[in-house]
């Protein structure tokens, strides 16, 4: 198992299928096409002309790719980081499929392409579907993030703190990357206004500058202090929070026979766990009846815990930010220091170890978990470790 830094680095020996090489840097792009039905779906798909003259999806999606290749910038990346961005290039749209929609009047929207395209491109490189292995954990993890954050440069000054949206993207993907990726998407396009699209992207490069987030993640003065940024509305990222918290709680995360459980005896033995799997079976409640007697029964005695301020550990799958965050909630209200252990593994190690396990979880279940899946973030907690099985 490994564990990587906030900064998501690719395995530097990692390439991509066709990734071009030096020194012709060739886009076999026929042969692409011929061996992802992921990208042999982007045929067909409409766009707004306004935005995107030169046709289809297909079209757009070869054009940005060869835009990428061409940048000097992607040129002098190391050979795994180059890699990344191709495939982030190739899937930066791949959710454009089902996001389509003609709306009255005629008019094409593609509306959450970027975030639905986050979770499709995860799903495909974690299946690893017409590739020869699985793809490493941190490349899929960068791959996912650039392709949810394509947009970001053309787009921040629209929201309602820009200096919140860059400084919170650059605690999951480098906005360097992401800037150079949207470069080439824009380049890989007709419209009329493509200038100001690039001037666009040049503003959010010195804009990322001056919030401290261009080439990695903006800096806080403590853990506490990033984690109560991000609770806190008009907080200042140079504020150095009090830090308040009295002892530790640990919340795994990770589908279905990951490996959560090995990790928690290894890792934290002798710790208080509450595993909702374990209250299930004391309730004798299956996974698929209600699970709301289950839920109140875990935070009845993690309730108990945080009063007594004992460290334990929360093991379920939390595998939504949604979810995670009512449990950080409740934590922190009792003046807990908030730990995320995110357990992963590729498909067929985890379907190998969930068919061994005494009660394992239906395959349609864990692919449904798979499709909602938020791998978690330094946003969210006060550390955060991804653990992943090679």
């Amino acid at each position: 198992m490994n564990i990587i830094d906030g900064e998501q680095t690719p395995f530097e020996n990692w390439t991509f299928p066709f990734c071009p090489e030096p020194p012709h840097w060739t886009v076999n792009w026929e042969s692409m096409q011929a061996r992802f039905a992921w990208i042999a779906a982007l045929a067909g798909v409409p766009q707004e002309a306004q935005y995107h003259a030169e046709g289809d999806v297909l079209i757009h999606t070869r054009m940005v790719a060869e835009a990428l290749v061409a940048l000097d910038a992607w040129r002098a990346l190391p050979p795994g980081e180059r890699a990344s961005m191709f495939a982030a290039a190739l899937l930066h749209d791949v959710a454009k499929p089902v996001c389509t929609k003609i709306e009255e009047g005629g008019r094409i929207t593609s509306k959450n392409h970027a975030r639905t395209g986050e979770k499709l491109a995860r799903q495909l490189l974690w299946e690893g579907l017409d590739f020869a292995e699985p793809v490493p954990f941190p490349c899929r993890e960068a791959i996912a993030r650039l392709v949810r954050f394509h947009g970001l440069p053309l787009w921040f000054l629209d929201k309602p703190d820009a200096a919140r949206a860059v400084i919170a993207a650059s605690q999951v993907v480098r906005l360097d990357r992401v800037a150079l990726l949207a470069e080439a998407d824009v380049r890989g396009r007709v419209c009329q206004d493509r200038d100001e699209l690039l001037a666009r992207i040049a503003l959010f490069r010195e804009f990322c500058k001056e919030q401290g987030c261009y080439d990695g993640p903006r800096q806080f003065a403590t853990p506490h202090s990033r984690f109560m940024y991000f609770r806190s509305e008009n907080a200042s990222p140079a504020y150095q929070a009090y830090d308040d918290t009295q002892f530790e709680v640990v919340m795994l995360s990770g589908l279905p026979g990951a490996g959560k459980d090995h990790w928690l005896k290894k890792q934290l033995p002798g710790w208080p766990v509450i595993s909702l799997d374990q209250l299930r079976r004391e309730l004798k409640i299956a996974p698929t009846d209600a699970q709301g007697h289950v839920v109140q029964a875990a935070r009845e005695r993690a309730r108990e815990l945080l009063r007594q301020r004992r460290p334990f550990a929360w093991n379920a799958t939390n595998t939504t930010k949604m979810l995670r965050q009512q449990l950080i909630d409740l934590f922190a209200a009792y003046h807990a220091s908030i730990r995320i252990v995110y357990i992963d593994a590729p498909f067929a190690v985890l379907t190998g170890q969930n068919a061994a396990r005494a009660e394992s979880v239906p395959q349609e279940v864990i692919m449904r978990l798979m499709r909602k899946l938020d791998v978690p973030d330094l946003t969210e907690a006060h550390e955060v470790e991804w653990v992943w099985r090679e």
